[in-house]
């Protein structure tokens, strides 16, 4: 049977002014890291209210450079990190040879459980990796009152949450490191792009360097380029450039109109669901905005519910597995009692600035009419 409408999980948001601007920069004789990537950054800045930010060519990238300034080639270092996230929150701990911790997570929110993190501690651990999901703030205060007295780094990713904010100030103002993504499907795009901010100048300074080889751009008065300068570290090719960043700053300009639809679309569901017994709806961090990428809900029947929604033409998904079932996890494994619960019952369901009145209201009569109470 064909499903009387189609609204997708994801879409892809691009600004109109887009092709315009590129065509400039195309055009312009330089399309590496230059003046556009300098905009951005700048743009980014102000809207953040830090300084201290890099763009790279991915979020994982970004992931991988905190990563890499936090365990700083330690041997036997520990990550303490969330299963509940998708693989590259936890892939750059691997690839900086060292272990993974994984700490429970609330099974309903999905978030890293704080008491659990303060357990699994030790003198090995150099880092918290933290996951907004969807969009909806971790305990950063409680996350980060157990890092610092131990001085632990906490990183949070937050490639879920373009416009979330905890204890009224955006993400990337709370923890040593914070990381968003600009992926295809983001809220903000660059088509693929990454966004490392940092508390301190000196990771931000060594950022800097670590996201281009190693070598310092900003010096002007080499004799043969940049080639005789020194480099004290080795570094990567993870910066972003004037392409993808003429491409993000377009679509930034759409940001708050954006995020603002997606919160208006989840309040809808949140008082659709509310009272019924088949649905259980996540909080909303109350010290902090949601910037609901996706919405979550949680249902006994989540599988059938899932198929049943896909076939009346509604995105549905886990949208990420948990990760430390996977082989190359294999030898962190331990027992996750909240993941196991949020990983069998979580849902997530269109939300974006694509789905109209008319969308959301038939997606909240279809998961009404499909969920059903096992209790």
């Amino acid at each position: 049977m064909t499903a009387t409408r189609e609204v997708p999980l994801f879409k892809v948001f691009m600004a109109e002014s887009v092709v315009r601007e590129l065509a400039k920069t195309l055009h312009s004789g330089y399309v590496g890291e230059g003046p556009k990537v300098v905009e951005f950054e700048t743009a980014l800045a102000v809207y953040l209210g830090t300084p201290r930010l890099l763009t790279c060519n991915a979020g994982t990238s970004a992931l991988h450079l905190a990563y890499h300034m936090a365990i700083d080639h330690a041997k036997d270092a520990e990550v303490i990190s969330t299963p509940i996230t998708c693989t590259a929150t936890n892939t750059p701990i691997l690839n900086n040879g060292a272990r993974i911790v994984w700490a429970d997570v609330d099974p309903v929110t999905g978030s890293i459980d704080p008491a659990d993190v303060e357990r699994k501690i030790t003198d090995r651990t150099r880092a918290i990796a933290v996951v907004h999901w969807g969009g909806n703030p971790c305990d950063l205060a409680r996350i980060n009152a157990i890092a610092a007295p131990r001085g632990i780094t906490v990183i949070e990713d937050n490639a879920h949450g373009w416009g979330s904010a905890y204890r009224s100030k955006p993400i990337g103002n709370h923890s040593d490191f914070a990381v968003y993504s600009l992926q295809a499907i983001k809220h903000v795009t660059s088509v693929d792009g990454g966004l490392l901010v940092c508390r301190s100048e000196a990771d931000y300074r060594r950022g800097k360097l670590l996201r281009w080889y190693g070598i310092d751009r900003e010096i002007k008065d080499a004799t043969d380029l940049r080639c005789e300068i020194d480099v004290a570290e080795a570094g990567y090719k993870f910066h972003m450039n004037d392409v993808a960043a003429t491409i993000g700053l377009e679509n930034f300009k759409h940001l708050d109109e954006i995020v603002g639809r997606h919160r208006a679309n989840a309040k809808f569901y949140d008082a659709a669901f509310r009272d019924r017994p088949s649905i259980r709806t996540v909080p909303e961090n109350p010290d902090g905005s949601c910037a609901y990428w996706f919405y979550t809900l949680h249902a006994d029947n989540r599988d059938e519910l899932m198929a049943s929604l896909k076939a009346a033409g509604i995105g549905a998904s886990k949208v990420h597995a948990r990760n430390d079932t996977h082989s190359m996890f294999k030898a962190f494994r331990t027992e996750l009692k909240g993941a196991e619960r949020f990983h069998d019952t979580h849902l997530c369901i269109p939300v974006g600035w694509w789905v109209s009145d008319e969308d959301r209201a038939y997606v909240a009569d279809k998961v009404i009419e499909y969920a059903r109470a096992n209790r």
